[in-house]
């Protein structure tokens, strides 16, 4: 299904959970923290995701970092992370020239899309074998189209003072932000979020998926209705907006 919201040249699809495709206006594919074989609001999204030219990687948790090496190897896509999940994806084969380790404040050109890691407020570590790996610190995104439209990932986050910050340097009309509770921000903090950013849209993520995240876009909604002024997009695993 898609819906057309955003007359700005890009399509952005959700896959569940946290995974997002945004196709650039100049057609870059960069697919945002890809787990799609286990997550169980993403059914078959692993054979639907398409072509995918880079990877954005949060955070190194499995509902996160999750199918990052397959898709990879698979697509041939470059991969951009953390310094530390880099260094961890260089040991399992992923070759420099396809694996670009950032870090918070720094900022990489692809294709038509200039993307910034920014601040979350998150832990981030990749189990492997049973053992829990250091893989640096969560992060987020702002991504800046050749356009002038400006997107912000933020990530697994609690809402932080900082993101005035984000709001006053890249002015995004987008966020993208956890709502789900518990491991992540809550409906409350994500309207606190709100204020600090002041986009012009919001698509509410990371809510659902497990008991445990109990945080909804109906309560979100209720919160919001104080700031009319932000139109909330509630996605269902699978569409695309335009």
């Amino acid at each position: 299904m898609t819906r057309k919201i955003l007359n700005r040249g890009l399509s952005i699809t959700f896959f569940g959970h946290a995974c997002f495709k945004i196709v650039s206006p100049d057609g870059t594919n960069i697919v945002i923290d890809p787990w799609l074989k286990n997550n169980p609001q993403a059914v078959d999204a692993f054979e639907n995701v398409g072509k995918t030219d880079y990877i954005l990687v949060s955070h190194g948790h499995g509902d996160h970092f999750g199918d990052t090496l397959e898709l990879a190897e698979q697509s041939g896509a470059t991969v951009i992370s953390i310094h530390e999940i880099s260094q961890y994806l260089l040991l399992k084969g992923i070759p420099e020239e396809r694996n670009i380790g950032m870090n918070k404040g720094g900022t990489v050109v692809l294709g038509d899309t200039r993307v910034t890691m920014v601040h979350a407020l998150h832990s981030s570590s990749i189990t492997e074998d049973d053992h829990i790996i250091y893989a640096g610190d969560a992060a987020g995104f702002v991504m800046r189209f050749n356009n002038g439209f400006s997107l912000y990932y933020a990530g697994d986050t609690s809402v932080f003072g900082d993101m005035k910050l984000i709001a006053d340097m890249y002015k995004p009309e987008l966020a993208i932000l956890p709502i789900g509770d518990h491991y992540v921000m809550g409906p409350e903090e994500g309207r606190w979020a709100c204020q600090l950013i002041n986009p012009h849209y919001v698509i509410p993520m990371h809510f659902g998926t497990f008991p445990v995240l109990t945080g909804t876009p109906d309560t979100f909604q209720k919160l919001m209705v104080k700031m009319p002024r932000v139109t909330i997009v509630v996605m269902k695993p699978g569409e695309t907006i335009q």
